[in-house]
């Protein structure tokens, strides 16, 4: 008869959970020679969905323009399902923090090359991140937002 106690960390599912893709300036932006810029954005969120069971998301957002005209526009939200139980609170944070984006961002990786490139572009290649520095970065300016201002 197995323990209870025994620590569960177990993947669910990974999904989609929703994506679009914008050309605001399509045809025109398309004949175009110059090379655009692409701006990146990342963010990580979790939430609980249960009893030991919580929602991991991992957004992008790719912006490429040129001057000021939007090339395109992608937004991705990748998720998994993870059930977490009998861990030490002090490793929920990292867990769901880092563990969980590490594995559900190689997907949203793909998904964001693939429609990119399903869009009539060179597909953008999402960098490798260091979820443990984004995590201690996020850490640091909540602690830095929490603090009382100085007396003056």
């Amino acid at each position: 008869m197995a323990d209870t106690q025994d620590p569960i960390f177990q993947i669910q599912r990974v999904y989609l959970k929703e994506v679009s893709l914008e050309q605001p300036n399509s045809p025109a932006i398309l004949l175009e020679q110059e090379q655009p810029t692409v701006d990146i954005q990342l963010g990580v969120n979790a939430a609980p969905v249960g009893e030991g069971v919580f929602e991991v998301m991992v957004t992008a957002t790719v912006q490429t323009k040129i001057k000021d005209k939007t090339v395109f526009l992608v937004e991705a939200t990748q998720a998994g399902i993870f059930e977490l139980r009998n861990l030490p609170q002090e490793q929920m944070g990292p867990i769901l923090g880092i563990a969980c984006p590490q594995i559900v961002y190689p997907y949203l990786r793909g998904n964001v090359a693939d429609l990119i490139q399903r869009g009539g572009f060179p597909p953008v290649h999402l960098s490798e991140i260091n979820f443990q520095a984004m995590y201690e970065q996020q850490r640091a300016a909540q602690a830095a937002q929490t603090e009382p201002a100085p007396a003056q």
